[in-house]
């Protein structure tokens, strides 16, 4: 049984998936998979490929945007919100817990001017703590109210 967590009606975050869980993601309506761990994190996990592959198979379209320990850089919250404004149905993204792919996505909402606020609370409702970034949401958020 996969740990998906509901973010938003569009948005699914997990810890490690494995390729036999692209089917139940499938099923919620998942149309697009967010690979946000590094290839090598953890050798004895499935890579991105095994996933991608899965993916694919599922029918289902699949990007990497992975985050390695050294944390998060414009470019990948770029990535997360063209790859999010790219898709017409939910998305799952996963990385080691989850977190990762929390932090991202609510870092790419913020610049594209959702609530702060709003998204802390969401979060918070799957399990996960937007603290580590907020400074940096607030940030998107005010730039978007000038």
């Amino acid at each position: 049984m996969s740990d998906f967590r509901k973010l938003s009606q569009a948005m699914y975050a997990s810890p490690q998936i494995q390729p036999d869980q692209l089917d139940e993601a499938k099923s919620l309506g998942v149309t697009l998979v967010i690979n946000n761990r590094p290839d090598g994190e953890a050798p004895d996990e499935p890579q991105g490929a095994e996933i991608e592959a899965a993916a694919r198979a599922a029918g289902l379209d699949y990007v990497a945007i992975p985050i390695s320990h050294t944390g998060f850089s414009e470019p990948q919250v770029a990535a997360m919100e063209q790859a999010l404004a790219g898709t017409s149905g939910p998305v799952l993204a996963y990385c080691r817990s989850g977190t990762r792919s929390t932090l991202l996505w609510a870092l790419a909402q913020a610049r594209a001017g959702q609530s702060p606020d709003d998204l802390a609370v969401a979060a918070q409702a799957a399990g996960y703590d937007l603290s580590p970034v907020r400074p940096a949401m607030d940030m998107f958020a005010a730039s978007k109210d000038e």
